[in-house]
């Protein structure tokens, strides 16, 4: 079960992190090859996507990926 828990906060980091990154490259009109589909609804919904992307993946970080001692 903490094998899983480790896993979740590491996808949940690396969420984060492609959304601020995305984030960042969007700015220059460019973006990941892994989310790039997030502009088809429009610039609007990309970045609601881009901020959702960020949250989740800080709760999933926080939630599961620090030790609770």
């Amino acid at each position: 079960m903490e094998n899983i828990k480790s896993r979740l906060g590491q996808v949940g980091l690396l969420a984060a992190a492609m959304g601020i990154i995305s984030m960042l490259l969007s700015i220059f009109n460019y973006n990941i090859r892994l989310l790039a589909w997030i502009d088809i609804w429009g610039s609007t919904a990309g970045w609601v996507i881009r901020i959702l992307l960020i949250l989740v993946g800080g709760l999933l970080f926080f939630q599961f990926g620090r030790d609770n001692e």
